[in-house]
């Protein structure tokens, strides 16, 4: 997998993380996130999934962040300005409940329709945060045909949630 596809498959992973922990969209993190594992991409050693091994950078990056003189200094600015700006709404509104509720079934009926093989693999993999290797052992199957299924459960769900992806 070229790194481009590692980031187009991480992405959105990435920027939840961020917003979960610093509670702000913030691209520059996102970018020092991408540079870490650039930049240490010949340190990953294959114990866990390569997901959470990005998450692990997209947490630590987003911690140190935190810690670091430049937020420190934002917290400690009372400028007028600066509090209007920062002052967010945090409620959500009744229809995007209702919308991500629907959402939510769409995509639960999805993978339900899916074939027990298919359905079966992106439960453990994909929902339960199972490695390939780990779930080959419970499938008693080879690592290849795990990513396999993966892969085309996933086909099959892009096709179906064709309308959800593209928003």
């Amino acid at each position: 997998m070229n790194f481009n596809e590692i980031i187009k498959a991480n992405r959105q992973n990435v920027k939840n993380i961020i917003r979960l922990i610093t509670k702000q969209d913030n691209e520059d993190l996102e970018q020092e996130v991408y540079i870490k594992l650039w930049k240490n991409r010949n340190k990953y050693q294959e114990r866990g999934s390569f997901k959470s091994w990005v998450n692990t950078i997209a947490k630590n990056t987003s911690k140190d962040y935190l810690k670091s003189s430049v937020v420190k200094n934002e917290q400690n600015s009372t400028s007028d300005e600066y509090v209007l700006t920062s002052i967010k709404d945090r409620k959500i509104s009744p229809e995007a409940k209702v919308m991500a509720s629907e959402r939510q079934k769409r995509i639960i009926k999805a993978i339900d329709s899916l074939k027990p093989k298919f359905r079966e693999v992106i439960m453990l993999c994909e929902i339960w945060g199972f490695t390939y290797e780990d779930a080959s052992k419970k499938l008693n199957c080879p690592v290849g045909t795990v990513k396999s299924r993966i892969y085309n459960a996933k086909k099959e769900l892009a096709e179906v949630l064709s309308d959800l992806v593209n928003e």
